[in-house]
């Protein structure tokens, strides 16, 4: 590759003055229009925008070569009847019929070419990509290259600078010109590492004709339906020439590593979209990573050189900081572990076998190791024990004390002891080596010959044919040099007064240093291809929990093996067994298996802000509760037909918190049969049927409950398929309903004006039923004085007055234990369940005695499970908890708190519309424009996952499916507010 740098080093041209393009235009084109500098690295472009349409003159270098730039148009040509629907620059020819012009500007010979203006947008910022825009450009990539494969219309005799197969040659050129020699020199070393990484392959690598620059600023973009800018076009062809066509995905995958939020995994849905449109060959995907290395060192490199060629270059110098980050992503993780990484997600992971121990590392080992369960479903690690410090030290003291001569951990594990709560960056989880804990002293012998390094006070690294083996807790007896296979390295030091030595098996990448311990989730799979387990070398294969050998050679434990079916099968299963119509959160979901408190946490360690889940209202894994239902569970549990205490003492709780006309209790399972429940007693108690309910509500799945609902994000038929005893009237949302502001105040004059109405028509009320806090809408309160309007034209048609709490109530507004109770009015039948049971199958009806007694008119009332022993102390636990905890004023102050951040966002972000609700029911509406109130749906959805990737669980609400409804469990603390204020402030900042 030694070629001469005058062949490529390219100066970029001045400026041409506006008047001569005009001219150009003019007189080479037949075009007049006005004239806009575009900017660009080497070349001069400008936009012209005509009477009959937007053009682009893009004026070459004078190191271009006429005959490339026609080979450029003619691949547009090529690539506009291969990809119908792609928008691409095609060229116009002059007045004379060539598409390539000459013209003088300053006295220097130019060459130049019209261009069609491709309408849209590039990305030129460094703002979040979403996997599905980061997809689409790995599509386009991969398009393109299918498009030109048999293209041969490039004869390239000079070398290019951005030819990746000249990358080492540029970087080792133009690196000793940088200002910055600190930075010169790690380029350079990264860039050397990358080329003897790829020079195995570079014979077998396919050479075609590619882009060579398919990346975020060359493609342009329209604002999908959720607002994300998703490519549609590619733009400036100036890099086309011959080269490996892989080179097309690095290009690709460089770019993306630059934006907010990306790093190495970032591009794989990049990589998966390019070989699903142009299958990668197994020696392209090993030259992957070390290209895009080699891509960011170009980059880096030639940028600054330019800047130093040409000072007043914006276009070049404002770039600098983007083309640095590119290169400190890239190289943040050695190019072995990424390319690892990427053979694994495409289904082509590399046998790696082990060299065979010739002895054994630990030969004074006991056969009865016990085995750590550090897992997110440990059952030692319950009531948030795993975020103590010394958790993993404590369980294995414990194992020690218990009789066990030996403990381990498990290799590949993703421990819940390394979990972090409240964290947007995924914590370090999967462990690349294990630990034993020992209770006595132990010898530690070489498994095999190798040479011996030192490193820190008791660490040992057995070097062997391109494996390491890395120990730290050892009493070193050898010295450095050579050892042979069973020569005593040392004993198992002693840590904290017990023996611990750390084991781990690294294969050496070619940047050098150490492997961490951990790897975090999303690159788990490229570390552990690098970092095979090394439980063989001590623990016989027959042992409890040993690993085994996959077919194709590769060590793995069981626990590995699990874990990997999980993942990938759950919810493959899920799909088979459950019905889908009982939908879950997000398209992908986590596969979420521990809660603590307001935190969440999936199989793979990853720890989230729970910030919607108003069933939970004392916070996940509850120690109390959990407790007392293990005491009446191996008490009792049967149905409330018997005689016991405790349904009668969670009666008598739930009347004492309301008013005392309320004094009679039906305990049920859930908030659908609850409010079934209530307008069935208000049948029974009026001897009619019909209801009126507001629009845009939910109140259950039961026959009559499901009747009532009229929100048509549940059901889309809602208002067209309700039976006809059921009326409705305008949701009283004072935001954006029909009534808005001070005008609200008609909502509730009006419904009462409907319910005599009926009353006049033959159709009385046997019941009002409504949410006393809007809480389907967001979290919205309602007018002030409407229930007291509506439940009085409800009672004198001779109606019942039917308050649904199963959402808002429990002390969940901070304010006020009910939500009827902000509107001063005392309903005659209240529901509520969720929060009841802190997520136990729990609801419960209070109404008065004769209402009550009325039922009897229907025959009896029976729930198996409701009232049952167990749940009944579930209710009374949940019920102390709430008091003890003080947790409605928890609600109350962090509540404010929460809505002051959010407050502050909206002031800041004009995509919020409103912030909705009290306490912690709360609710943040997205809008399109405030004038119009246009709902921005997909915006709303698409937030969600991006918050999702930032460690917080949240999910739309309303019928327009536009607010983040915010109901976490009441145990939120100011922190956790503040990170969920802060994760959303990101996403409206950089993007979804």
């Amino acid at each position: 590759m030694g070629i001469p740098s005058a062949d490529w080093l390219v100066r970029p041209i001045g400026p041409v003055d506006e008047a001569e393009v005009s001219a150009v235009l003019a007189e080479r084109f037949g075009v007049t229009g006005t004239v806009h500098d575009l900017g660009s690295q080497q070349d001069r472009n400008y936009r012209v925008r005509t009477e009959t349409g937007d053009y682009v003159l893009k004026i070459a270098n004078p190191a271009s070569d006429p005959a490339a730039l026609r080979a450029q148009c003619a691949a547009v040509e090529r690539l506009s009847d291969a990809m119908s629907g792609l928008r691409l620059p095609r060229a116009h020819a002059g007045v004379d019929g060539e598409v390539v012009q000459r013209l003088s500007a300053g006295g220097v010979d130019l060459v130049c070419r019209l261009l069609d203006y491709v309408p849209g947008e590039p990305i030129m910022d460094s703002r979040y990509l979403a996997p599905p825009v980061v997809a689409r450009l790995g599509e386009l990539a991969g398009r393109v290259v299918a498009g030109l494969a048999d293209f041969a219309g490039v004869e390239q005799e000079r070398p290019l600078l951005w030819d990746l197969r000249n990358a080492l040659t540029v970087v080792e050129t133009l690196a000793p010109h940088l200002p910055d020699q600190e930075r010169a020199a790690r380029v350079l070393r990264a860039s050397r590492a990358a080329h003897t990484l790829l020079e195995p392959f570079v014979d077998r690598l396919p050479v075609q004709v590619i882009h060579g620059d398919v990346t975020d600023n060359n493609v342009v973009c329209e604002p999908a339906p959720d607002g994300r800018r998703m490519p549609v076009g590619v733009i400036d062809f100036g890099d086309l020439g011959l080269g490996w066509t892989v080179a097309e995905l690095a290009v690709t995958c460089a770019s993306v590593l630059h934006h907010h939020g990306a790093g190495p995994a970032s591009v794989l849905p990049a990589v998966h979209a390019f070989h699903t449109v142009r299958p990668l060959a197994n020696e392209e995907v090993d030259a992957l990573w070390p290209l895009v290395v080699l891509r960011t060192s170009v980059m880096v490199v030639s940028g600054q050189y330019d800047s130093l060629l040409d000072p007043g270059n914006s276009y070049a110098s404002v770039a600098l900081d983007r083309e640095w980050a590119m290169f400190e992503a890239a190289v943040s993780v050695p190019a072995e572990v990424m390319t690892a990484h990427l053979r694994h997600a495409l289904g082509r992971p590399s046998a790696q076998l082990l060299p065979v121990a010739e002895h054994t590392l630990l030969p004074g080992l006991p056969d009865d190791v016990a085995s750590l369960d550090l897992s997110v479903s440990s059952e030692e690690l319950h009531t948030g024990r795993w975020l103590a410090p010394d958790a993993e030290t404590a369980l294995a003291r414990a194992a020690l004390t218990a009789g066990h001569k030996a403990v381990r951990t498990r290799h590949g594990e993703f421990r819940l002891t390394r979990t972090t709560v409240d964290d947007s960056v995924p914590a370090a989880t999967c462990a690349l080596g294990v630990e034993l804990h020992l209770a006595g002293p132990a010898e530690i012998r070489a498994p095999w010959a190798g040479t011996v390094t030192r490193h820190g006070d008791t660490g040992v690294t057995l070097h062997t044919g391109g494996l390491d083996l890395l120990l730290d807790g050892v009493d070193a007896e050898v010295q450095p040099g050579p050892v042979v296979s069973g020569q005593q390295l040392g004993t198992v030091a002693t840590r904290e007064g017990v023996r611990v030595l750390d084991v781990q098996l690294f294969r050496p990448c070619a940047t050098g240093g150490r492997p961490s311990r951990f790897a975090p989730p999303e690159l788990a799979a490229g570390w552990l291809g690098v970092c095979p387990d090394p439980t063989r070398l001590f623990l016989a294969p027959d042992a409890p929990d040993a690993p085994s050998s996959a077919p194709d050679g590769v060590p793995f434990s069981a626990h590995d093996a699990q874990q990997a079916v999980t993942e990938e099968k759950l919810l493959e299963r899920r799909e088979h067994s459950f019905a889908t119509v009982q939908e879950h959160y997000f398209e992908t979901p986590p596969q979420i298996e521990r809660g603590w408190r307001h935190h969440l946490v999936d199989t793979r360690g990853r720890g989230y802000l729970d910030m919607l889940n108003n069933v939970t209202i004392l916070g996940h894994g509850h120690p109390g509760l959990g407790e007392a239902v293990h005491r009446q569970w191996q008490r009792l549990n049967t149905n409330s037909r018997f005689h016991y205490a405790s349904v009668v003492e969670l009666s008598e709780r739930l009347t004492g918190l309301l008013p005392a006309e309320l004094d009679t209790v039906f305990l049920v399972n859930s908030g659908s049969e609850a409010v079934d429940l209530a307008l069935r007693l208000a049948w029974a108690a009026t001897g009619r049927q019909d209801v009126v309910a507001v629009e845009e509500a939910y109140h259950g799945w039961t026959y009559a409950s499901d009747a009532v609902s009229t929100s048509i994000a549940d059901n889309p038929n809602a208002l067209a398929s309700r039976p006809p005893w059921v009326h409705t009237v305008a949701a009283p949302n004072s935001y954006r309903g029909r009534h808005r502001g001070p005008q609200s105040r008609r909502y509730a004059p009006e419904a009462a004006a409907r319910i005599r109405e009926l009353a006049v028509q033959g159709r009385p009320l046997a019941a009002f039923v409504c949410e006393p806090y809007y809480g389907n809408a967001g979290g919205m309160a309602l007018p002030d004085g409407y229930l007291r309007q509506v439940y009085e034209a409800t009672r004198d048609v001779g109606g019942l007055c039917v308050a649904d709490e199963v959402q808002v109530g429990y002390g969940r507004l901070g304010s006020h234990f009910w939500g009827f109770e902000q509107q001063g009015v005392v309903p005659d039948i209240v529901t509520v369940a969720k929060a009841m049971g802190n997520g136990h199958p729990l609801g419960a009806v209070i109404t008065r005695r004769e209402i009550a007694d009325a039922y009897r008119t229907q025959g009896y009332f029976f729930s198996s499970a409701g009232g049952s022993p167990v749940s009944s102390v579930v209710g009374l636990t949940v019920l102390d908890a709430l008091r003890d905890e003080d947790l409605q004023t928890n609600a109350r102050e962090i509540g404010a708190h929460l809505k002051d951040r959010l407050l502050e966002l909206a002031e800041r972000h004009a995509l919020i519309g409103a912030v909705h609700g009290s306490g912690l029911y709360l609710g943040v509406e997205f809008v399109r424009d405030r004038e119009s109130l246009e709902p921005a749906t997909e915006e709303t959805a698409a937030i969600c996952d991006r918050l999702r990737e930032l460690g917080v669980i949240v999910q739309p609400t309303s019928d327009r499916q536009c607010v983040l409804k915010i109901k976490p469990p009441l145990c939120l603390t100011r922190r956790s507010a503040d990170v969920f204020a802060d994760a959303l402030d990101d996403v409206l900042t950089h993007g979804w």
